[in-house]
Formats: structure tokens, C-alpha cells, sequence
């Protein structure tokens, strides 16, 4: 009987650290292969671990909402032992510092004249404490103490992650020039301001929440958003896709919604208007080469999420019924995964699922464009026929982008969204499925 070190598996190609929600046994329990042992999350998605061995419990080295690196050792299994046994290891071991307590120690602390120092920008990094892997990184990429306290950070109890350092260098380090408040009365300051939040049940917020308000809140404060509204008339969409839902899904084995058209369209869009694919790093503007399309979705906890349809503008109906349906059933069923989520260069939003005309969706960062599509509604329209104006009942639907006005001026983002609706309006009802 030996003992057996179980390693955080790897969870996705990108996927470099995972942070620990719950463990489902403890020390001096017993465990069956392919037992569901822990649950971590990586970004925005979770996922239950099971074990390898079948065994005693013997140790667990880390606690929950410790992050953890994608091959470290964070518990021993005494493969077909026995609870007495692992409980005898267990006391042997109760003097001996855990792992995760010399992992706790190694940290350094921002001096104290930077501490003291006041600046414009307030951000969730309000722990001053560093690992000596983050203060590394920052050394390389020439990152202050000053700037590494301006970061959103969402390690626990406060604390940088090194995945929250990646992303913002990748963000173009928004924070680096901050500048002290200075005593200029003219300077604006954030007023502090006490409000009666009134009374009622008290709801925390989940992981998930925290993390998209963090998001929300960076992408407002990063991007100045303008949006930009047109009307389309969807009604040969419609009416094809009634006519050939059935035969598509007989042919494919895959049910034909309004979602694969609505990447079809906007994939063909940003190949006309490459510059609305693109995010901003620093002075620079990065244009992508790759057209990989986020589709906002509900999970059942009523938390969002982006899955993404990579190479959207390679692919045929077929392939992008595929990959929607398939996207959407792993999110309604909690089992999306860290790469199906990774990537997004253009996102969709369609709240015309909850019955919403239109909307002003905020841009998913660092992506500098955001489509809303709303519901799609029949009303009376005023149309042009061989025998002059009409009056006919038409499906008609409204867009909105919203776009980072920093690289994307209106020219653009009206054109691009206009191309949008043009290619649902011009489509074309003999189409072969």
C-alpha cells in the first residue's frame, strides 16, 4: 500500500492554475476510483475532479479558494488502505506544517512609503501583500509596487493572482500612468457619499457574480461607449428557416435556430470591417487575424457566460449549428470547459431570447465591439413594390453595437452594423440547406 500523490489534472490546453472551491472528503475518508473528490474553478467555469485511486484520504495539502498550479500535488491517497491507517498517518503528520501554510508565508509586503502613498484610482487589490511569483513577473514587465496595487485582483482575501497580472499587461496596463491626487481644487474626486441601501434579505454575491461585476465595472471605466442602433427586416430569415428547420434537422441531426444564422451574418460583417475585430494594447491596435464569435448565454444559476464559435467565418450552417448547440447544451448543463470559453474576438448578445426590443450591452473586454439583437417582432411596415408603397406584415428586428470609441469611430461601427442588417434582409429565401 502506497501512497499517492493526486496532482491538479489538467483542465483545458490554456488552462495554467485552477483555484479550489470545496472538497467533497476529508482527511481519513475513504475514496473510490472515479469519485468526485474536489471542485475547482478556472475563470469563469467549474469543474468536479474525480479520483484516479481508490484509498484512504491521508492528507490534503491545500484549502479552498487556494489557487493552484496544473500538475501540483494537493492531497495524498493511501491507495486500498485503510480509515484507521490514514487516520494513524494523519497524527504523525499533525506537527509537520501543511504545504498550503509555508505556501501562505511566502509573501512580501509593499513598503510602507508606497502604503501611504494616496492615488486617483481605488480597485478590489485592498491586500498589499504579493507572492514572490507575481513581484517577479512584475519586475520583468518593470511594474511598480505603486501600479501592482491599481489591480483588480481575485485571489483570496484580496490577493493578485498571477492570471490577474497576465491580464492586465494584456489590457495594456490601464493603471500605469495614474498619478497621485494632487492638491488642485479643481481636480475632481470621487465624492464620498453615504446612501440608505434600505432593508431585505441579504444576498451574496457568488464567485461568478464577482468576477462579471469586476468585469462590467473594468469595461466601462476602460472604454467609452457609444452605441449605435439600425432596424432589420428579418422576414426572408424567418421564413427560410421555418420553411427548412425540419428537413435541416433530418439531414444534420441538428436543430436550426436563429442563433448559427446570426454568426453567419456577423462573421461575413467583420470580414468586410476587419478594423472591428481588433483590441487596443496600449497605443497600439491589435487586428485578429482569426473571427472567433462569443455568444452571451444565461446559465441556470442566472449568471453569464461567453462560448465562443472559433474560425466562425471558415465554416458552413452545418458546422455552426454544430458548434451553438453544442455550446449551448454544455452551458445550460454546467460542463463547459476552459477553451470553450477562451478567445472570443466579437461578441453577440441576443436579448431578443427574453423578449427585449433592443439593448446597450457593454463591451466584453479587451474586444472593442458588442452586438445586441433584439426580438424579433411583426409589425405593419411601408414597403416598396412593383406597384408602388405597401402596407405588409413584416418580421423586424432591432440591432445595437455598442463600440469602444477610442479605435472605433461611428463611420465604422454604423457601417458595420448596417452590413449586419444587410445581410439579413438580402437573404436569400432559394438557399439550399
Amino acid at each position: 500500500m502506497e501512497n499517492f500523490e493526486f496532482k491538479m489534472p489538467k483542465l483545458g490546453e490554456s488552462i495554467t492554475e485552477a483555484v479550489i472551491i470545496t472538497w467533497f472528503k476529508n482527511v481519513g475518508d475513504t475514496i473510490e476510483d472515479d469519485e468526485m473528490l474536489l471542485e475547482v474553478a478556472t475563470d469563469k467555469v467549474d469543474s468536479e475532479v474525480p479520483s484516479t485511486v481508490s484509498g484512504v484520504i491521508v492528507d490534503i495539502l491545500y484549502n479552498a479558494n487556494d489557487v493552484i498550479k496544473i500538475g501540483e500535488t494537493i492531497a495524498i491517497i493511501k491507495a486500498n488502505g485503510k480509515s484507521s491507517s490514514a487516520k494513524k498517518e494523519t497524527k504523525k503528520k499533525d506537527n509537520k506544517p501543511k504545504k498550503s501554510d509555508s505556501v501562505k508565508q511566502k509573501v512580501l509586503k509593499i513598503p510602507k512609503a508606497i502604503q501611504s502613498s494616496s492615488t486617483s484610482f481605488s480597485t478590489s487589490n485592498a491586500n498589499t501583500f504579493f507572492s514572490p511569483l507575481v513581484i517577479s513577473i512584475a519586475k520583468e514587465h518593470h511594474i511598480s509596487f505603486e501600479e501592482l496595487a491599481r489591480i483588480p485582483a481575485t485571489g483570496k482575501e484580496g490577493r493578485l493572482r498571477k492570471s490577474d497580472l497576465f491580464q492586465y499587461i494584456e489590457d495594456g496596463r490601464p493603471y500605469k500612468s495614474a498619478q497621485p491626487l494632487t492638491k488642485d481644487p479643481t481636480a475632481y474626486r470621487i465624492p464620498q457619499l453615504t446612501f440608505d441601501k434600505g432593508e431585505g434579505k441579504v444576498i451574496e454575491m457568488d464567485r461568478m457574480r464577482k468576477m462579471i461585476a469586476d468585469h462590467m465595472v473594468y469595461s466601462k471605466h476602460t472604454s467609452p461607449h457609444v452605441t449605435a442602433y439600425v432596424e432589420a427586416d428579418l422576414t426572408n430569415v424567418v421564413n427560410w428557416r421555418n420553411a427548412n428547420k425540419i428537413a435541416f434537422q433530418e439531414k444534420y441531426g441538428e436543430r436550426l435556430t436563429f442563433t448559427p444564422l446570426f454568426v453567419e451574418a456577423v462573421a461575413k460583417a467583420v470580414k468586410d470591417f476587419p478594423n472591428i475585430n481588433a483590441s487596443v494594447d496600449g497605443d497600439n491596435i491589435i487586428v485578429k487575424e482569426d473571427i472567433n464569435i462569443g455568444m452571451a448565454t444565461a446559465l441556470p444559476s442566472g449568471n453569464l457566460i461567453v462560448p465562443v464559435v472559433k474560425n466562425a467565418d471558415t465554416k458552413d450552417l452545418k458546422q455552426l449549428a454544430e458548434n451553438v448547440n453544442e455550446l449551448a447544451n454544455k452551458a445550460r448543463e454546467n460542463r463547459l470547459v476552459g477553451d470553450d470559453i477562451k478567445g472570443s474576438t466579437f461578441t453577440i448578445s441576443n436579448v431578443g431570447t427574453f423578449g427585449s426590443v433592443m439593448g446597450t450591452p457593454i463591451i466584453n473586454q479587451p474586444e472593442v465591439a458588442i452586438l445586441a439583437l433584439g426580438i424579433i417582432k411583426k409589425r405593419p411596415e411601408v414597403i416598396e413594390t412593383e406597384k408602388g408603397d405597401e402596407i405588409a406584415i413584416r418580421s423586424m428586428m432591432y440591432l445595437s453595437l455598442s463600440f469602444d470609441h477610442r479605435v472605433v469611430d461611428g463611420f465604422l461601427g454604423g457601417s458595420f452594423v448596417r452590413r449586419v442588417a444587410d445581410y439579413f434582409e438580402q437573404f436569400d429565401l432559394n438557399r439550399k440547406i
